[in-house]
């Protein structure tokens, strides 16, 4: 699915640009699946290989991985987080912006 498809969706979306062979991105990766579960129909988690496709992370300016951007539902930014991100500070930040999933 493209970033434009993903953006007519509007739900809130959390993006991870990192990328499959980045250890911290590893850590991530189950992260992000029980999010993706848990979360279905309210939040879009999605991830973006930078490494193997440059576009997302040039899009968004990413100066390092894995990097997390929270979009609000119209796309724009709220909050972005540079590494390791655990599963309670990214559902602490989203709550901060109102979003009590």
């Amino acid at each position: 699915m493209t970033i434009e498809a993903v953006d007519a969706q509007k739900l809130p979306r959390l993006l991870e640009l990192g990328a499959d062979k980045c250890i911290p991105c590893k850590m991530m990766k189950p992260i992000l699946d029980e999010l993706t579960q848990e979360y279905a129909g309210k939040l879009q988690v999605e991830f973006y290989d930078v490494w193997k496709d440059p576009a997302p992370g040039q899009k968004y300016g990413v100066r390092m991985i894995p990097t997390q951007i929270f979009l609000d539902p119209n796309g724009k930014e709220l909050f972005r987080h540079e590494g390791f991100f655990s599963k309670e500070d990214i559902l602490a930040t989203w709550k901060k912006f109102g979003f009590d999933f």
